[in-house]
């Protein structure tokens, strides 16, 4: 019991997404369609911020299979929802989400970097390989802000 604690204490501190919604793109005659997922994870280590994927998930028998590679190209828009807390010190580049795109050797990524001069949490969203990554990402940025506590009542 000790020991698994212990791993897991050395697994990296990456957000889970929970998906949004789904378009399909291509209908599979066997197998799931060809689609587009949107999916928000929180920052683990910046509470007040949520973040929203879009990328493409390949369907088929392979994909049905989870055998199939997914395309790299993904797009990310961070917000602030709340008051922004650091929860511990940032590192520059740290990983905030990660998921595997292909069976072995592709992974997305959402990485986290603190502008400092402008006081404004910028995320990169890439996809990489083990032998060649992608040049496809995208960028979103959120300033820090104050935030009124007061919750405003919904109409």
């Amino acid at each position: 019991m000790r020991r698994a604690l212990w791993l897991l204490c050395l697994l990296p501190l990456w957000a889970r997404a929970e998906q949004v919604g789904e378009v399909s793109t291509v209908f599979k005659f066997v197998g799931p369609n060809d689609k587009i997922v949107v999916e928000a994870f929180d920052d683990p280590k910046v509470e007040g911020v949520t973040c929203y994927l879009s990328r493409a998930k390949t369907g088929g028998v392979k994909g049905g299979l989870g055998l199939a590679e997914d395309r790299a190209e993904a797009s990310i828009a961070c917000r602030q929802v709340g008051a922004i807390r650091f929860a511990t010190p940032l590192e520059d580049g740290e990983v905030v989400f990660k998921e595997r795109t292909s069976l072995v050797f592709k992974t997305m990524q959402v990485v986290r970097f603190f502008d400092r001069k402008r006081n404004t949490l910028v995320y990169l969203v890439y996809s990489d390989r083990l032998i060649e990554g992608s040049p496809q990402n995208a960028v979103t940025a959120i300033p820090i802000l104050p935030w009124a506590d007061a919750a405003v009542p919904v109409r």
